[in-house]
Parts: structure tokens; C-alpha cells; sequence
């Protein structure tokens, strides 16, 4: 049961009236009367739902294709013989640094020969994805060895009426927001990652979050900063299982001594970290100079200008008095940012599995709850960490009484927990559960959240209405409405899958407006960010999925993933990047990942966005100065 992903390409509008030197065949390049040739152009283009998207497509051959996921609007936009495509084929060859940016024309490369209606009508074809393909052209054999990319001209009557410029949106699955299972407490199933195909997740355990401050030049922290993470961790009846720490330091100096001065601060956080337990701690380090903070600081001040200058440039200026005046901001850059994931300390870590379960039967015989619950855990954990089959749960000797309707609750819980292969099992086994325990609200809330799967996957049939109603019904059983407000979130994420298999857009389009008007009451974890803002892109809500990001860019501790799916919606946005406060963003990125940065400046088929937006001389000075050194 894998969530779903799309690779989506969208496209951007780029018409100018400059001339140019090449081939155009029959092609006609109105001027002022553009809005009387290419009225027909228009209004197809007026009428075209949002989600209907197309693009060009290259098979092995190297024969082109003009890909689209609405047939119909295929055929209005092609209905008289002078109505059809023609391909211009971009390389990254003109975006060279070394070389002064051509000026903006309105064929940026090499024009095609163009295909008109009656012959694309003849070659389209059923692709992949509920998509349809037409057969536009051939790549020339002198672009074979290059980076290309392929833009569109739309032809109305011969006349060129529009001219697109493709780009592409990275994949990332997207799936209902985590609902989490009751166990003793909620449990969530935490994506490790955001990647696509990657199916690896983990059963969220506590974690703890710390900022520890660095004098200057020092990689040696002060015992009183570090008191309150000591504290924490006497306190607990846990262990640390991976500590993850981002080490900052501050702008001014030599970046390859900043970086090696905070790797050494790092390196001190995790020894004294391991000295409170035996278990080794898996540790993940990044180190990175602080710019974001300290751009944030300067906005509005004396300093301002220094945004607009390269990382180089202001190197420069942070020496002596200057660097003095902005050490009142420097001072706080300089730190570690110390995220603790822990795991239950368990106290049969030693014991075979099976004198577990005898202890475990032993207790519930003695009517030792308390007891009971505590070895029922340390089963999970076994299980969790693949020590012991899964067929132990059954040997677990509990009488169906109502009493001990919570060990019932959270063996079928965890069993879906451990496997979703498992969903049906649970939900039929927590359905007979409710019969013994009508008013349990663990079992209330857990059959909500599998019915929600079931219904999403489509396992079963779901009365919509009856369902909803079992959602807002929760709320009596002492369910917090934060996590009735999540369940109907999820419900209208499904309803507009529903409506949008329909084509009806206009119910579809309620239920997005639902999501965007309610998400705000939900608390999100990054992943559930990442795939909302995903599910909101392909529903061609751009704009929505950009407010849902944007508070969260211009924190120094910002999730790399939620960055760049940012920076992809966003680059190709004029106005956005136009912005000073742009450029902290694009640095953040830059100093989170520079490769995985200089990437979004590939060809939108090799993985970029499009090199296209080194059209911009903004963001060509700001590749060359981080991607060609």
C-alpha cells in the first residue's frame, strides 16, 4: 500500500516580440493583432481546467511527442488544419558563465519543423498515466551529446499564439497526513524519508530538542548551557537511540576553518552524550556557516546592503570595527542545534523472548496490569527490531474480558503498526474488539484511522456520509479535536482524489478548499508538510502549496526536503525571486546541500527545474558564483 507520487511537469509563459535568424517555415509572428488571430488559441487556453497539463516527451528514437492528460481539450485546441505545434529545442550550452547571457529572444533555440492538426490527430495515442501522445518531431543528431530541453510553440492558423517553457516539480510521495495508532498513547509511523520508493519507516519514540551556544573560536561548551539536556536525560526512563546535530557557526572568517571548528563542537556533544549510557548512539552530524540567521538579523538595520552582496564580499567586510559592531548578532549564530530521538529503557532487554511471554501470562493470571503492560512493551520492541516473529502475539494468554480490552487494543494496533499488509486484520480484529468495549475511545479512534486506510486504498467498500459522521462522533468518546480535525483533513484529501477521477473539478476544487482552510488547525510534522504541499501541487493549487511552506524557509533548522520542494515552486516565480529575502532562502539551500542546489539548474528531464531559469540574471550570477567554482 504505497502512497501515491506524480512526477509533474508545468510549464510557464514566455512571449516577447524580439527578432531572430533561423528557419521559422510557414510560421506567422503577429504583432498587434495577435488578439484577433489568436482568439480561438485563447479561449482554449481560457477554458483549460487547471489540471490538465502536457509536455514534450522523447522516446529512445529520439522522436519527440507532445504528451497530454485530456483528450478533449486536445481536440479543441487543435480543430482547424493551421492549428498545431512546433518544437524549439533549447541547449544549456547559452547559459555558459563565462559568458555574457544572449539577449531574451523569442526562439531561444532551434525551431522545428511544425506539425499541424490533421497529422496529430492521426498519430495520437494512448500513453501511460491516462495520458495521450501525438507525434511532433525528431531530435537533430547535432544535439544528441547535449542538454536539451524542448519548448512549445502553439500555432493557431499558422500563427504563433503561444510559447511555452516546461518545467519540472521533484517527486516526492504524498499520502493521507500520519494519523498515528493508540497504543498506550498515540503512536505515529514516522517517514524516514521523503524520497521516492522509499518505503522505510520507523514507530516514532520520544524526542527531545536542545540548542547549545559556542564562544567564539571555541569548541568547548559551558556546563550551564548544557545542564538542562542533562537534566533531562537523568530524569528519563530512556535511552538515547540517535542523536542528529546541526553545528552553525558564524559568517565572518575562513568558511573551511568555520566548518572544521564546528565538526569539533559536534564531536564534543556526542562523547558527552555517550557517556550516559553503554549502548552505542547512532549520530548524524552537519555543519554549515550560519547565513540565514544572520541575513534575517540585518534586515532593516545599517546593514542591509550586505544582502545584496556575495558570500565572498561580505566575508570582506566583517573584519574590525564592523565586525565588532555585528558581533551582538554573530554571537548567537555560533551554536548546535541537538535533536535526541530516545527509545524505553527495557528492562528484559536480556531475557529469550519466550520467558517474556511466560512473564507475561504470569502477570495477567496474577491480575498485575501494571505489570502486564510493561512486559507487553517489551515484546513491541523485540518485534519492532525483527528479534522475534510476529506469531508470538498469539501465544499471549488473555482473556476477553473488558478489563483487558487495552492489551487487545494494542496487539492489533502495533500489528498494523508493524506491517500495513496487516490493515485488514487489524480492523476486523478491532471491529470484534468493540463489540466487548462500545465506548473505548482507543478503539473508537484506532478503527477511524484503519477505516480511513481501507477507504483510501479502496480494500472495502465506505458509506462517505455514515463515515463522516463516525469522524465528528469521536469527540464524545474524549477524542482531542486536534487529531478529529486531522481524520478530516484526510477525508477530503480522499474525497477530491474521488472527485478528480470524476473530472468534477468544481467539487473536487471544495474539497482542496476545505484542506487549505483547515490544515492550520492541525499540528504537521515535516514529512506531513512535504506531502501535503505535494497533494496541493497536483491538484494545481501552486499558490496554496507556497503559503504552506513559506513560514518555515527562513529557519536555519529548516527540513532540506521541504526547502528545496520550495525552491521548486518557487524559482520560476519572477516576482518571488525578485525578493531580497530570496536569497536567504537560496543560501540556506546552498548551504544545506550546494550539489542537490546546482541540480535544480538541470534540464527539466535530467532531474532540474530548468536550466531555462538562468534566463534571469539573478539566479545565472547566483549558479555561477555556487555551482561553477
Amino acid at each position: 500500500m504505497k502512497p501515491y507520487y506524480l512526477k509533474l511537469t508545468l510549464f510557464f509563459l514566455a512571449l516577447s516580440t524580439n527578432g531572430f535568424s533561423q528557419e521559422t517555415f510557414d510560421i506567422q509572428f503577429p504583432q498587434g493583432e495577435r488578439s484577433i488571430v489568436c482568439q480561438r488559441c485563447f479561449q482554449a487556453f481560457a477554458q483549460k481546467p487547471k489540471e490538465v497539463g502536457f509536455s514534450i516527451k522523447m522516446d529512445k528514437t529520439n522522436t519527440l511527442y507532445f504528451e497530454v492528460n485530456d483528450k478533449k481539450w486536445f481536440n479543441l485546441l487543435f480543430k482547424n488544419a493551421g492549428d498545431g505545434i512546433a518544437v524549439d529545442v533549447v541547449s544549456k550550452d547559452r547559459y555558459g558563465c563565462l559568458e555574457v547571457l544572449p539577449e531574451l529572444q523569442q526562439i531561444r533555440g532551434e525551431l522545428l519543423k511544425p506539425v499541424y492538426a490533421p497529422e496529430l490527430k492521426k498519430t495520437l495515442r494512448p500513453a501511460e498515466n491516462n495520458k495521450f501522445r501525438a507525434r511532433v518531431g525528431r531530435l537533430p543528431d547535432s544535439y544528441k551529446t547535449k542538454e536539451v530541453e524542448f519548448n512549445i510553440l502553439f500555432l493557431t492558423d499558422k500563427n504563433l499564439c503561444q510559447y511555452y517553457t516546461i518545467f519540472n516539480l521533484e517527486s516526492y510521495q504524498w499520502d493521507l497526513l500520519d494519523m498515528g495508532m493508540y497504543l498506550d498513547s498515540i503512536i505515529y509511523k514516522t517517514k524516514l524519508s521523503a524520497k521516492v520508493n522509499d518505503d522505510q519507516y520507523s514507530l516514532k519514540q520520544k524526542t527531545l530538542t536542545f540548542t547549545i551556544p559556542f564562544e567564539k573560536n571555541k569548541s568547548i561548551y559551558s556546563q550551564e548551557d548544557i545542564k538542562p539536556l542533562y537534566d533531562s536525560l537523568r530524569l528519563t526512563d530512556f535511552n538515547i537511540k540517535k542523536i542528529d546535530i546541526k553545528a552553525y557557526a558564524s559568517v565572518e572568517g575562513n568558511a573551511e576553518r568555520n566548518l572544521k571548528l564546528q565538526q569539533e563542537r559536534a564531536s564534543s556533544i556526542v562523547k558527552a552524550m555517550q557517556a550516559f549510557q553503554e549502548p552505542t548512539i547512532e549520530t548524524k552530524v552537519s555543519t554549515s556557516e550560519n547565513w540565514v540567521e544572520f541575513l534575517n538579523d540585518i534586515t532593516g538595520t545599517n546593514f542591509d546592503s550586505f544582502k545584496s552582496l556575495t558570500k565572498a564580499e561580505v566575508k570582506q567586510k566583517l573584519t574590525g570595527s564592523t565586525a565588532q559592531e555585528l558581533e551582538k548578532y554573530l554571537r548567537n549564530h555560533r551554536k548546535a542545534v541537538v535533536r535526541l530521538e530516545l527509545e524505553h529503557i527495557d528492562k528484559y532487554k536480556d531475557m529469550a523472548t519466550e520467558v517474556i511471554i511466560s512473564l507475561f501470562n504470569q502477570a495477567i493470571g496474577d491480575d498485575n496490569l501494571d505489570e502486564a503492560t510493561t512486559l507487553q512493551n517489551s515484546i513491541f520492541e523485540r518485534l519492532k527490531d525483527k528479534e522475534a516473529n510476529p506469531d508470538v502475539l498469539s501465544t499471549m494468554e488473555i482473556p476477553r474480558q473488558l478489563k483487558y480490552a487495552p492489551f487487545f487494543n494494542k496487539n492489533s494496533a502495533f500489528r498494523y503498526l508493524k506491517d500495513e499488509r496487516n490493515l485488514l486484520i487489524a480492523y476486523k480484529e478491532l471491529q470484534a474488539l468493540e463489540k466487548l468495549a462500545p465506548k473505548d475511545k482507543k478503539i473508537k479512534y484506532n478503527l477511524a484511522a484503519l477505516k480511513m486506510r481501507i477507504w483510501r486504498y479502496n480494500v472495502e467498500p465506505v458509506k462517505q456520509e455514515n463515515f463522516k459522521s463516525e469522524l465528528l462522533n469521536l469527540k464524545k468518546y474524549g477524542i482531542n479535536q486536534k487529531l478529529i480535525n486531522r481524520m478530516l483533513v484526510n477525508y477530503h484529501i480522499i474525497k477530491s482524489e474521488l472527485f478528480m477521477r470524476e473530472r468534477d473539478y468544481v467539487n473536487k476544487d471544495k474539497s482542496v478548499k476545505y484542506i487549505v482552510e483547515n490544515y492550520k488547525n492541525v499540528p504537521l510534522q515535516d514529512y506531513d508538510y512535504l506531502s501535503l504541499a505535494q497533494f496541493l501541487t497536483y491538484y494545481a493549487d501552486l499558490k496554496a502549496a507556497e503559503n504552506l511552506l513559506q513560514p518555515k524557509m527562513k529557519t536555519v533548522d529548516v527540513d532540506e526536503n521541504l526547502l528545496f520542494y520550495y525552491l521548486n515552486l518557487t524559482l520560476v516565480n519572477k516576482e518571488i525571486i525578485q525578493n531580497p529575502e530570496y536569497r536567504t532562502i537560496m543560501l540556506n539551500a546552498i548551504n544545506l546541500n550546494k550539489e542537490r542546489f546546482c541540480r535544480l539548474f538541470n534540464a527539466s528531464n535530467e532531474g532540474g527545474v530548468t536550466f531555462q531559469l538562468l534566463e534571469d540574471d539573478y539566479l545565472h550570477d547566483t549558479y555561477c558564483e555556487s555551482c561553477e567554482d
